[in-house]
């Protein structure tokens, strides 16, 4: 098994990108999260998941483990492959898609292209209870995960959810915020959070 791929980057497609390393060019299929961290002539390094095929061996790329976590996670529900795995990476962070799980949220799910409802039914059947908890909190900018835990977060996201919006984006996007500037006030914090969620 190939666990991770380092070396520049030689060129950018739309879902992979081309790593040069020890003479060799190895495309790697990427979700947009992780092709946006890449530039040609930088040196990537990749967390990888290698697919074994009758018809194609293909080399999946993501740039932290959480991503590569929840990939397999995603992959290892019947009906899931890779593609549908990357779809769903890309349409929204790790955070909100793992919070998305956790809580149930199957419409949230169904909102990513290719997600039918009852695909979007079967993974929260089959991952509510397995995906880990520390994977719904955002990253801070020195990496560290990060809940809402503040009053004003609290506030913030119980007015949101009043509003309508889902509870795994609301929750995504204020954990966020706070992780940006932990003394952001209610009143910020929906506004900011509006801005996004619109």
């Amino acid at each position: 098994m190939i666990a991770f791929i380092t070396g520049p980057v030689r060129e950018l497609r739309e879902h992979s990108a081309i790593i040069l390393t020890g003479g060799l060019g190895y495309e790697v299929q990427c979700p947009a999260s992780t092709l946006g961290k890449l530039n040609v002539g930088d040196t990537a390094e990749l967390h990888t998941r290698l697919v074994v095929r009758e018809d194609a061996w293909t080399l999946f790329g993501f740039a932290d483990t959480d991503s590569l976590r929840l990939f397999e996670l995603l992959t290892s529900v019947s009906g899931v492959g890779p593609k549908l795995g990357l779809a769903l990476l890309s349409a929204m962070p790790v955070s909100a898609l793992a919070q998305g799980l956790l809580s149930g949220d199957s419409q949230l799910l169904s909102s990513v292209s290719g997600v039918g409802k009852k695909t979007a039914e079967r993974l929260v059947l089959e991952l509510q209870n397995k995906v880990p908890e520390h994977l719904a909190a955002p990253v801070t900018a020195g990496g560290k995960r990060t809940r809402v835990v503040s009053t004003a977060g609290r506030d913030a996201v119980d007015a949101l959810l009043a509003l309508g919006f889902r509870d795994a984006t609301v929750r995504a996007t204020v954990s966020e915020l706070l992780s940006q500037d932990p003394d952001l006030s209610a009143d910020q914090l929906i506004r900011k959070s509006l801005g996004r969620l619109r």
